[in-house]
């Protein structure tokens, strides 16, 4: 494992040593996407100067160059989450992909009456999905409450479960609130009533080791761009035996064992739902920031990041007047917060002035700024290359800004 040395690690992260507006740039937008290291930068440019070539279908050298380092990804991904077989991860455009490939695919064994349940707390790409499904298949739509603190209300969500739940679809970590949801506790109860149970990882995979053996969930998605790779491309795992059984997502190259005007024959995993030219350097590329990001302990990299949280925290609750959305007791990664009298856009631009780079809005969880009554939220969201002297600086400027408005 590589040492834990922030000045050595924020020199892998080129992004970070530029000034925005005079000032060095303090990125605190991760949830929305990460910065990328050198090596992956490296791996895109290698890709199309050297190795670019379709996969799967050709003889000559560079297409099984290619294919071979898109199948290498996909055994790296497998591994670092502990998937028992390498055709269970799916390679998709990110967690959106990843989610509408389960409410279609997995949805279409639905039958009217049958129910799936989601929370409060979701992102719209976990909500928008279930809802086109319910309408499609005649089957309801269950949500979850939240607590003003931003935790699932766990004894409701007990009373809903019966043997017309088919699936639970919830959020690991909230992109909004920060809240880490009790998923061990909401897969065991699923399955006892036989319901399967997806996990949108796109907040928790970066942050903490994910164990697919152990969690024992069904499916779980997460974008690459939120992993310290590209754009473009993320993963749905799945397991084997569900997806086996599940008609495929889209139909084109690839997909298919053979066509005629007959009838078609579907390939077997994973190309069964990976129709078309994938998204070749981007999978490679995620490949190679997973690679990175497992030549740290993340076990480390997680307890840091809850220190950074917790000092951030620590130091919003001094600021007269800004109110904390999301305070859970297990939370990690993010610190959203309301300025009271002002509107969240405000204080991020007069941040981003200053050259802080944060999220403001609704996040796309319209559904629980409704919940808190409030238009939206200033969002700092932190990864492992950040520290607690770019917080200080934050804090100072969160105070001008407050000052000014107030």
């Amino acid at each position: 494992m590589a040492e834990f040395d922030m000045h050595k690690i924020r020199k892998d992260f080129p992004a970070l040593s530029q000034q925005v507006y005079g000032k060095d740039l303090i990125y605190f937008d991760n949830g929305a996407t990460s910065q990328k290291p050198q090596s992956v930068i490296d791996a895109i440019s290698t890709y199309y100067s050297k190795d670019n070539s379709n996969i799967h279908r050709g003889v000559h050298y560079l297409s099984q160059l290619a294919t071979t380092q898109y199948e290498e990804a996909r055994k790296t991904i497998q591994k670092y989450i502990n998937a028992e077989f390498e055709e269970e991860v799916l390679f998709t455009k990110g967690t959106t992909d990843g989610i509408n490939l389960v409410a279609f695919s997995f949805g279409e064994m639905l039958n009217a009456g049958d129910e799936v349940i989601i929370s409060a707390m979701e992102h719209h790409s976990n909500i928008v999905p279930w809802q086109m499904l319910c309408e499609r298949k005649g089957c309801v739509l269950r949500v979850i409450p939240i607590t003003q603190e931003g935790e699932l209300k766990m004894d409701e969500f007990h009373s809903f479960l019966s043997e017309k739940t088919k699936l639970v679809s919830v959020t690991h970590i909230s992109n909004t609130l920060g809240t880490i949801n009790p998923v061990e506790e909401i897969i065991t109860a699923a399955h006892a009533v036989g319901a399967k149970v997806l996990l949108d990882g796109a907040q928790s995979i970066q942050h903490m080791k994910v164990d697919m053996q152990a969690l024992d969930c069904d499916f779980y998605t997460f974008s690459g761009h939120k992993v310290f790779g590209p754009t473009g491309v993320g993963i749905l795992y799945g397991k084997k035996d569900i997806l086996n059984a599940m008609p495929p997502y889209q139909g084109g190259g690839d997909m298919i064992a053979k066509v005629t005007f007959e009838k078609t024959t579907y390939n077997e995993l994973p190309h069964k739902f990976e129709a078309g030219t994938p998204n070749i350097s981007g999978g490679i590329c995620l490949g190679t920031a997973i690679d990175y990001l497992s030549s740290f302990d993340i076990d480390e990299l997680e307890a840091y990041e809850q220190e950074l949280v917790e000092y951030a925290e620590t130091e919003i609750k001094k600021i007269e007047a800004v109110r904390i959305i999301g305070t859970a007791k297990k939370k990690t990664s993010v610190v959203s917060f309301v300025v009271e009298g002002t509107h969240p856009f405000d204080i991020g631009t007069l941040l981003d002035k200053q050259g802080i780079a944060v999220r403001t809005g609704h996040h796309c969880t319209q559904p629980l700024m409704d919940f808190f009554e409030i238009p939206g939220t200033v969002r700092a969201s932190f990864a492992f290359y950040n520290t607690k002297e770019e917080i200080d600086i934050f804090i100072t400027a969160l105070k001008r800004s407050v000052k000014m408005l107030l």
